[in-house]
């Protein structure tokens, strides 16, 4: 076996991430790495970019800066400490990441990292930077390791990877490149796996997860609302979710699962971005306001009690104080029980950052916290109307306090409750006690 090592992985952004950090782990045991929470007792650190947003980039570099002095006093006792930047910022700016943060030695991009154990080993035996953003012929997750446990009973599975819509915002083809799926059979063994490890929910991932279409084994590609009928079937299985979507892909299939699979919980996050027409098809969206509007009516006639989620960014160029008003009215139609909401950032290479009608930056940040406001107000209220009622909660994990678990409710509400930790991986019965805008309170009955 390799000398035992150990690597440090501290993730940024979304929920693919999450999943890439835990495989690169996964992935890295062949070369004899365990994980470590501290960073100066890991002989390799794994930096997992998002480039979404220009702040999410400037934190990696901020962080790469102490990194290099902790490099730099482990090197001093003599400890070699390999340092990798991995993920969207490494596919974005490639070798520029070198130029900027020295102490890199290893640039790994989204599409190449079940190559990490091998990139890493030359980077440490020939004491040189080494970097690879291709987009690879040969299928990233069929080279990756099988997923090892027990597991916690919550996990997250990516399905689908890549855009094809083109945002005029969004850095997603460049970084992830074009939509690509898993094929049914992969992604069933994966889902196997997980449910045998422990695993009760869970949730499936893309870039644009609703317009999966991997390839079935009747040799067609089969639709995300048939894969997750196929997964409902597995035994001990109990919850299914996905995100994120796309308006354009929410098809009539993908609706009725929602009313008729009890293991697809009642939640659905499906971004808009805009409320004004306008802002949307300078977006490049493909949809209108009205359009989702009624998809949203359509998919609450499917099961009424569903909390919907959404993106919302403001400041958008050119956006005027009407259009990002038209986007208020919108948040004050639907409704909504979680949202995430940002300034418009610009991104390098996106057609975006070139249109005329830059919004101010105090003007940006005026309206985000207006609509911060009102979208915080809006799940407060979500989560007040849960309380003197029973829902079911899958436990998780521990809890700060001593006999204290915290699950997730159907509607993906972290839910505190007094439990015993023999209780985690079960569904249970919990009375909602109390509500905060981020949490609830209960008590299992």
């Amino acid at each position: 076996m390799p000398e035992t090592r150990k690597v440090f992985i501290k993730t940024y952004g979304c929920q693919m991430n999450v999943y890439d950090s835990e495989r690169m782990a996964e992935s890295l045991v062949s070369q004899g790495y365990a994980e470590t929470e501290d960073p100066g007792d890991a002989d390799m650190i794994v930096l997992n970019t998002c480039h979404i947003r220009e702040k999410a980039a400037e934190k990696v570099y901020s962080e790469l800066g102490r990194i290099r002095q902790l490099k730099s006093a482990r090197q001093s006792e003599g400890k070699e400490t390999i340092v990798a930047v991995a993920g969207c910022v490494a596919q974005a700016e490639g070798a520029e990441v070198f130029a900027r943060a020295p102490v890199v030695d290893l640039v790994v991009g989204p599409q190449a990292y079940h190559r990490l154990p091998a990139l890493a080993a030359t980077a440490r035996s020939e004491r040189r930077q080494v970097i690879d953003t291709e987009f690879p012929d040969e299928d990233k997750f069929a080279g990756l390791p099988e997923r090892k446990g027990p597991r916690p009973a919550a996990a997250f599975l990516t399905v689908q990877e890549g855009c094809d819509k083109f945002c005029t915002f969004c850095v997603v083809p460049y970084t992830r490149g074009m939509e690509i799926s898993r094929p049914v059979a992969q992604v069933m063994e994966e889902a196997h796996r997980l449910v045998g490890q422990g695993v009760r929910e869970i949730t499936l991932l893309g870039q644009n997860v609703n317009a999966y279409h991997g390839d079935g084994p009747d040799g067609r590609p089969w639709s995300l609302s048939k894969l997750l009928a196929e997964l409902a079937g597995i035994e001990r299985l109990e919850r299914l979710r996905y995100t994120t979507s796309h308006p354009l892909d929410m098809d009539d299939a993908l609706i009725e699962a929602h009313r008729g699979l009890p293991e697809l919980m009642p939640y659905l996050h499906l971004p808009f971005q805009a409320g004004s027409d306008r802002i949307l098809a300078a977006m490049n969206r493909k949809h209108t306001a009205s359009d989702y509007l009624r998809i949203v009516e359509r998919v609450r006639e499917a099961r009424p009690d569903i909390a919907l989620s959404t993106d919302v960014i403001v400041g958008f160029p050119g956006e005027t104080d009407e259009e990002f008003q038209q986007t208020l009215d919108l948040v004050r139609e639907v409704g909504f029980a979680q949202a995430f909401s940002f300034k418009y950032s610009a991104r390098p290479g996106t057609p975006a950052a070139n249109i005329d009608g830059q919004v101010p930056e105090d003007v940006k940040a005026d309206r985000l916290a207006r609509l911060q406001e009102l979208l915080q107000s809006q799940q407060s209220r979500f989560n007040a109307g849960c309380i003197g009622k029973i829902v079911p909660v899958l436990f998780e994990k521990l809890g700060r306090r001593a006999g204290q678990l915290i699950g997730r409710s159907p509607y993906l509400q972290a839910v505190h409750a007094e439990a015993q930790p023999g209780l985690l991986g079960r569904i249970l019965p919990v009375e909602i006690s109390g509500a905060g805008v981020n949490s609830l309170a209960g008590i299992v009955r």
